[in-house]
C-alpha cells in the first residue's frame, strides 16, 4: 500500500519505518526529523498525500492538524483515508473528518497509547474515531504498527477515550506516588508497600507496572533518573485537553481539574519539564508537610 506519513518525530519515525519495512511504500515528510530508513522524503506534505491510498498525520496540536489537513486535504484522491494518530482535541478531530468527508475521503483519528517503546516495537494500542469502512482500510496498518487497535465509535471518539484514559492515568499516578511519599515518611519501606497494594484493591497499572519508586516492581522510568518515558509535559497536555473536554460537555472532573493543576505546577513552576510523569513522586517527597 503507498502511504503517506506527516510527522517523524519520536513516535511517527519508528511507526513509519515499521510500516516500510513490513512492505509498504512509504513516503514522509517533517520539517525537522530527517526520514527513518526505509521511507522517502517528501519536499512537502502535500507530495507526500499526492497518490497515497493512506495518509497518517502525527502532530503536536489540534491548531497545526487542522492547518496542515487544510493543505493534505486537495492534494489527496477521492476514497483516500486520512488517518491522524496525534493527541489532540475532540473539536478538532471532528472538524477535520467534516473537511475530509466534504472532500469524498475518508478519516479516522486514532490517538495512540504505548509512548516511544511502543512505537518502535510496533506495540501501540490505537483508539480510533471515524467510519468503518474507513477502519477497515487502515486496520491492516494498524496490525503493523501495534498490537491492538479498538473502533470506539463516529469522528471524535479515538480522542474521547484517549482523553478519558489518560486523565485516569494522571489522576493514579499522583495518587500512587502520595502513597509512596507517605509510605516513606511512616517508615515503611516502598517495597513492602509494593508487595501489598500490587495484589490488592490499591492495586492499578501505575503501581503494577510503572511503580515511580526506584527499585520496586518492573523496570520503569524510575530506575533511570525519570528519564522519559512519557514526558510530564505531555501528561499536562493531555489533562489540560481532558479539561477543556469536560468544560464542554459540561462534566464535573473535580479529581481529573486537580490532577492538570498539580502537573501545570510541576512543570510550569517547578522541575518537572523533561522528566517523566512519574518524577511527581521525589516532587511531593521533598514537599514540606503542610507546605
Amino acid at each position: 500500500m503507498k502511504i503517506g506519513f506527516i510527522g517523524l518525530g519520536n513516535m511517527g519515525g519508528p511507526m513509519a519505518a515499521n510500516l516500510a519495512k513490513a512492505g509498504h511504500e512509504v513516503m514522509g515528510f517533517d520539517l525537522a526529523a530527517a526520514p527513518p530508513e526505509g521511507v522517502q522524503r517528501a519536499a512537502s506534505a502535500a507530495e507526500a498525500a499526492t497518490g497515497a491510498a493512506v495518509v497518517i498525520t502525527m502532530l503536536p496540536n489540534g491548531a497545526i492538524l487542522r492547518a496542515v489537513a487544510g493543505e493534505l486535504i486537495p492534494a489527496m484522491a477521492p476514497g483516500a483515508v486520512l488517518c491522524d494518530c496525534s493527541t489532540v482535541d475532540v473539536e478538532s478531530a471532528r472538524a477535520v473528518a467534516e473537511m475530509a468527508a466534504a472532500a469524498g475521503l475518508g478519516a479516522l483519528d486514532a490517538p495512540v497509547s504505548g509512548g516511544v517503546g511502543g512505537a518502535s516495537a510496533g506495540t501501540l494500542t490505537f483508539m480510533v474515531g471515524g467510519t468503518d469502512a474507513a477502519f477497515a482500510t487502515v486496520l491492516p496498518l494498524f496490525e503493523v504498527m501495534g498490537q491492538k487497535a479498538v473502533h470506539c465509535g463516529a469522528a471524535g471518539a479515538g480522542q474521547a477515550a484517549k482523553i478519558c484514559n489518560n486523565m485516569i492515568l494522571g489522576v493514579t499516578m499522583i495518587a500512587t506516588c502520595e502513597a509512596f511519599a507517605l509510605a516513606e515518611k511512616l517508615g515503611l519501606e516502598a517495597q513492602k508497600l509494593f508487595d501489598v497494594v500490587s495484589t490488592s484493591s490499591g492495586s492499578s497499572w501505575s503501581v503494577n507496572a510503572y511503580c515511580p519508586a526506584p527499585g520496586v516492581g518492573p523496570s520503569s522510568p524510575a530506575d533511570n533518573g525519570y528519564k522519559p518515558g512519557f514526558a510530564a509535559e505531555l501528561m499536562l497536555k493531555d489533562l489540560r485537553l481532558s479539561q477543556q473536554a469536560a468544560a464542554g460537555a459540561d462534566a464535573d472532573t473535580p479529581m481529573g481539574a486537580l490532577a492538570a493543576e498539580l502537573y501545570g505546577r510541576f512543570v510550569e513552576e517547578e522541575d518537572g519539564r523533561g522528566r517523566d510523569f512519574s518524577a511527581m513522586l521525589p516532587r511531593l517527597a521533598a514537599r514540606p508537610h503542610g507546605a
